[in-house]
């Protein structure tokens, strides 16, 4: 196992609370050019579970979702139709290769190093009036996570572990988003944050969500020693029970996001 596999059914265990900022991210989206049928390209489709939204939306659209997951690709094919399909793609270097009415991002960026550094290419590539949309998770400072860093660099771990995640410089604050879009050209430029109060249910609903995305490099660090990665998770999950204890109805785990939608100019 390695940090690029993926597991599409962890993922998808919590596909509700992860699909809800994709649809506030949409609902600030406008019209696109390309009359009944833009050009839309999904940066990270994962499973395609929310690259149909966007079929939803605009129901003449051609979309491609792009993802660099072999495994997510596999279960978003399943999503394909006549005007909807999938492709193989590293975000880090992809360049359109032609006009798109919107290119749209949900939580991947956070894993693209200098990925702000993309915004002009992606922006040459819209059509004008096209627009460039997207969000991000911003709880790397969450109990969540630090709790994940600090035991990772922790002795026990440290020779394993340390260096292996991510910090809160993953993602840039949202003023930083709008001087990169705005420094790039957009003519109009929508940035915001949100931050959810999820209620999760079941035994040690915090572990389970973040074994689907934040914990998959301390996953696949481990895979070859079973008895260490029972044991990493047997110290992290006591740390979360303390830090998101379960109340009557649930477990509330809150999550900040960022969101961003950035117009290209008719001209």
């Amino acid at each position: 196992m390695s940090e690029s596999v993926w597991d599409p059914g962890q993922y998808l265990r919590h596909a509700e609370h992860r699909a809800r900022p994709f649809l506030d991210l949409l609902a600030r989206v406008g019209d696109l050019p390309g009359g009944a049928r833009p050009r839309i390209a999904d940066l990270g489709c994962g499973p395609g579970n929310v690259t149909t939204l966007l079929a939803d939306r605009w129901p003449g659209a051609r979309i491609t979702g792009y993802d660099n997951s072999p495994q997510m690709l596999e279960k978003a094919r399943a999503h394909a139709t006549a005007t909807l399909d999938f492709a193989e793609a590293d975000v880090s270097a992809w360049t359109p290769s032609e006009p798109y009415g919107l290119i749209v991002s949900n939580a991947l960026l956070q894993w693209v190093p200098g990925h702000a550094d993309r915004f002009p290419a992606w922006l040459d590539g819209l059509a004008p009036g096209g627009t460039l949309a997207f969000q991000v998770p911003s709880n790397f400072t969450a109990p969540s996570h630090a709790l994940m860093r600090e035991l990772a660099e922790s002795p026990r771990w440290h020779d394993r572990l340390g260096g292996l995640l991510r910090h809160e410089d993953a993602v840039l604050e949202p003023a930083a988003y709008y001087d990169r879009l705005t420094a790039a050209g957009c003519t109009a430029v929508d940035v915001w944050e949100t931050t959810y109060l999820q209620v999760l249910h079941g035994d040690d609903p915090v572990l389970d969500w973040v074994r689907g995305t934040g914990l998959r490099p301390v996953l696949a660090a481990l895979a070859d020693d079973p008895g260490a990665l029972d044991d990493f998770l047997a110290q992290y999950r006591d740390l979360l029970r303390a830090a998101y204890p379960q109340r009557p109805h649930g477990t509330v785990f809150p999550f900040r996001r960022i969101f961003a939608v950035a117009r290209r100019g008719e001209t």
